[in-house]
Parts: structure tokens; C-alpha cells; sequence
């Protein structure tokens, strides 16, 4: 009897011990945010092609991309860290694991840490020093800037925070060219101009959320319409910003016909969003999330057409 329970005790361990490590891997990997890192690299790649002129060495890319997950991931970490209060408050983000305690805040920090500086090591090793100083800058601006100053303090937060991820486009050029120009510069700034209403879209869904957590989203601060009315403002510059690249960088006919068709539905679904506001409408009855969805799939659209561009040529 007594060895049948050690026996079945032994099997309950072995069974759960692969789950334990299942669980600890998962939750240090959500702490890297993936569908962040994930839209960052989809921006850095179509840079790397457009630096080229064409196809760009493999193992480049794959080292960029490597080095630029790192970045992106320690910085994500950081911001687990210090957003750990207001995380716990809010129902998107309680079930994080430093707000459900899978990951101790000592052990978070270390792990951020060395992504940052595995990052650093293998941009200065296999890229180039400029690249490297841009990825650190980028996460400099996105710990410091954003998540320990202007999120908490400010309505405009995400407006200038929003730099943080528009880095991706000039370290992707430079780590093909090894220096910077002015195609780069407005990939940076298609990014930052459409970072505010793919950012205000999920905030509206989560206005309550923000609000509880004291975040002074813009969403959190100001009226509905006048929120819609700077998303389909900020739309618009994103589209027009977007075609400057054409004769910048001098691309092809592919490139600027995407970015108008995509542009199009773009601002028709900004504008909707807008007018569904001003019918009176609030919070998840305005749909939002589909304005949010939709500038995910825009941008990755728009940086594709980029990199496909200098194929045709």
C-alpha cells in the first residue's frame, strides 16, 4: 500500500514537474510582450530591404532581427517592472505575471538586464556600433521618458513615449548602410504619427481600466468626439507622411499606390470611428478595436510594400 502511494506520488511529480517549467517559461516570455517585439521587427526588415536596394545579406537580417528582439524585449521587461502597480489594477494587464507573482521583481529586473545587454553585445559584434547606440536609445527614451515620466503625468504621453518604437526603421537602415539619411527619417515618422490613434483606439476600449489605474490617458481626460476628432487628425498626417517616401527614397510605382489605397481605408475607418462618436456613442459601443486592429494590419501593409518596392526594380 505505502509503495503504490510513493509510486503514484512519484508519477504526480514527474507529470507536473514539465508543466512547472512550461509555466515559469511562459510567464518570463510574457514579460517580453512578443506582439510588441513582433511589430517592431515587422518595421525594421522593409528598412533593411529599402537600405538595399534589394535583398539584403541573410545573415544580417537574421542577426538584426535577433539583436533588435533582445532590445525590444528587455525594454518590455523594464516596463513589466515598473508598470507592476498599475497592472494588477487593470483587466487588460492583471494577469501579467509580475501581478499574479509567477515572476519575482528581483528576477524581472535581472532578466531585463541581460536581454539588454546580450542586445548591445551582439549588435556591437555581428551589426555595427551605430545601430547598437540606436537600440539603446530607443530603450532609454521607452523606460526613462515613457513609462517613468510622461505615462502617469501626461495626456500627450504616447504621443512623444510613442518615439520609443519608432527607432526600428533607422537601426534597420543603418545596420545595412552603417550610417543614416533621410528615407529612414520618414519611415521614424510614419511610425510616430500613427502611433497616437492605433494607442487612443485600444484606450477608448479601456478607458476604465486607464482611469482606474490613474493613467490620464487621452481617452481618460476628454470627451469621446474630441478624442476621434485627434485620431482622424493624426490619420491623416500618418497617410500623407507615408506617401513623402516615394519621392525621398525614390521608390517605384508599388510603393505609393499601396500606401493611397491603404492610406483610403485607413482615414475612412478614422473618420467612421469619428462619427460614431459623435452620434453620442462611448467606450466599446464606439468599436474601436477596429480602428486598432486595422492600424496594425496598415502599417504592416505599408513597411511590406516598402521592402517589396525595390524587388520590382
Amino acid at each position: 500500500m505505502v509503495a503504490s502511494l510513493q509510486h503514484a506520488t512519484r508519477d504526480v511529480e514527474q507529470t507536473l514537474a514539465p508543466a512547472r517549467v512550461r509555466d515559469v517559461v511562459s510567464a518570463y516570455v510574457a514579460l517580453t510582450k512578443p506582439r510588441i517585439v513582433e511589430l517592431l521587427l515587422v518595421t525594421t526588415v522593409p528598412a533593411m530591404f529599402l537600405a538595399a536596394g534589394g535583398v539584403p545579406s541573410l545573415s544580417l537580417v537574421l542577426l538584426t532581427l535577433l539583436a533588435g528582439g533582445l532590445a525590444a524585449a528587455s525594454a518590455n521587461a523594464f516596463n513589466c517592472v515598473l508598470d507592476r502597480d498599475i497592472d494588477e489594477l487593470m483587466r487588460r494587464t492583471r494577469r501579467r505575471p509580475l501581478p499574479r507573482h509567477q515572476v519575482g521583481t528581483a528576477q524581472a529586473v535581472v532578466f531585463a538586464s541581460v536581454l539588454g545587454l546580450a542586445s548591445t553585445v551582439v549588435f556591437v559584434a555581428a551589426v555595427n556600433w551605430l545601430s547598437a547606440l540606436l537600440a539603446l536609445a530607443a530603450n532609454a527614451f521607452y523606460v526613462f521618458v515613457y513609462t517613468m515620466w510622461l505615462k502617469r503625468r501626461w495626456s500627450q504621453n504616447i504621443v512623444w513615449g510613442g518615439i520609443a518604437g519608432c527607432f526600428p526603421p533607422l537601426i534597420g537602415w543603418t545596420a545595412v548602410t552603417g550610417e543614416l539619411s533621410w528615407a529612414p527619417w520618414v519611415l521614424f515618422a510614419v511610425v510616430f504619427f500613427w502611433t497616437p490613434p492605433h494607442t487612443w483606439a485600444l484606450a477608448i476600449r479601456y478607458r476604465a481600466d486607464y482611469a482606474a489605474a490613474g493613467v490620464p490617458m487621452l481617452p481618460v481626460v476628454l470627451p469621446a468626439p474630441r478624442v476621434t476628432l485627434r485620431i482622424l487628425v493624426y490619420t491623416a498626417v500618418t497617410v500623407v507622411v507615408s506617401l513623402l517616401l516615394w519621392p525621398v527614397a525614390g521608390t517605384g510605382w508599388l510603393y505609393p499606390a499601396v500606401a493611397a489605397v491603404l492610406g483610403a481605408a485607413f482615414l475612412v475607418e478614422a473618420a467612421r470611428l469619428h462619427s460614431r462618436a459623435r452620434a453620442g456613442l462611448v467606450d466599446a459601443a464606439l468599436k474601436p478595436m477596429r480602428l486598432f486592429h486595422w492600424s496594425n494590419s496598415y502599417l504592416a501593409l505599408l513597411f511590406i510594400a516598402a521592402a517589396v518596392d525595390p524587388l520590382l526594380r
